[in-house]
């Protein structure tokens, strides 16, 4: 995966992460489709995190070819 392609995912899901904040209610957020945004929201955060930790191990990767 390129660095680009990365980021393009990393954008996806914060997008995907203030679509679902939407759709919280904020009355009542474990009841309805509530509780799928509030999922939703989690699992955009792992896939971040996931990624960051990808780009992270690449640039380690880089550093240890070049020296």
């Amino acid at each position: 995966m390129n660095k680009t392609f990365t980021i393009i995912l990393i954008v996806l899901a914060v997008v995907l992460i203030t679509y679902n904040v939407t759709l919280i209610d904020f009355e009542d957020p474990i009841k309805g489709n509530s509780i799928v945004a509030l999922i939703g929201i989690v699992a955009s955060l792992c896939a971040i995190l996931l990624l960051i930790i990808y780009l992270t191990s690449k640039k380690i990767q880089k550093k240890i070819e070049d020296s």
